[in-house]
């Protein structure tokens, strides 16, 4: 992946077509698994339904910029190769320093949801930096791809993982899937893709044009979005409102996701000013 300048381009809706195309496909799949009643369809179901909306934040982020030297060949790269990279490591880390649950549906402490974020943000940006390392890395808004791009890839694992835990654990109700997966893919936005956007785009601010530095900033970022990361995983989530068509989102994971949004904002305007002299 080694970063070349790419011709200034004019921001796209590319991400639009994207979107209606594969909430098409998903509804279409829906509707033919159920008048068929076949089985075979879930796992297209599943996939389409939880890569969709990773992808179209990616996209999104892509398309509303014009000033990067990714390409959407590495940006496809560090979706797919980060993603898978993050969940692995962050699946043998859990594994071995968190407790077994005793049941699936069991809350997590907020300490365990510290220890989570702290596992699965730093397994991320340790991808971001393995896909980085024959590249120039000294553009946050390259680096906030990037990081966008491993944290939807890492989301959308997950996403399709939770949907077949549901499939299990309701003795196999494919509803059950299709709601979890609904629900995930209305939720992703302000996750998984958004913290480790913020955090990639610092580290790159941060480095050397060929020398990653983990400077105070960067290390206070990394605080910052595992206790976001820990906060939405382990705070107690009592307090409720409903949205059409009457799915429940919790007031902490509301607040949680405001705050996580604008310092993504923040971020990139801060890199879209800092890139822009350069172009000229």
């Amino acid at each position: 992946m080694s970063g070349t300048w790419q011709t200034p381009r004019r921001p796209s809706r590319s991400w639009l077509q994207v979107f209606f195309l594969g909430f098409l496909l998903f509804v279409l799949t829906v509707v033919v698994m159920s008048l068929t009643s076949n089985s075979n369809l879930y796992p297209t179901v599943i996939v389409i339904g939880n890569f969709l909306i990773p992808v179209v934040f990616v996209a999104f982020l892509y398309d509303h910029q014009h000033i990067t030297s990714l390409s959407p060949e590495q940006i496809a790269k560090s979706f797919c190769l980060g993603g898978v990279l993050g969940v692995l490591g962050a699946s043998v880390l859990e594994a071995l320093l968190l407790p077994p649950q005793t049941r699936p549906d069991q809350e997590l402490s907020f300490r365990s949801g510290l220890l989570i974020g702290l596992i699965e943000e730093g397994c991320k940006i340790l991808a971001v930096i393995f896909l980085a390392r024959k590249m120039r890395h000294d553009s946050p808004i390259d680096g906030l791809l990037l990081g966008a791009a491993v944290g939807m890839g890492f989301a959308a694992l997950e996403s399709t993982g939770y949907a077949f835990n549901a499939f299990i654990y309701s003795h196999g109700r494919f509803s059950a899937s299709i709601v979890e997966t609904i629900l995930r893919g209305l939720i992703a936005p302000f996750g998984h893709g958004t913290w480790t956007a913020i955090l990639s785009a610092v580290l790159f601010h941060e480095s050397a044009p060929h020398r990653f530095r983990i400077t105070i900033p960067v290390i206070l970022v990394f605080a910052f979005v595992v206790v976001l990361h820990g906060a939405w995983d382990g705070l107690p989530h009592s307090l409720y409102f409903v949205i059409p068509p009457g799915f429940p989102i919790s007031v902490a994971t509301l607040i949680i996701s405001i705050l996580g949004i604008g310092v993504l904002v923040f971020v990139y305007k801060r890199a879209e000013k800092e890139r822009l002299p350069e172009q000229k």
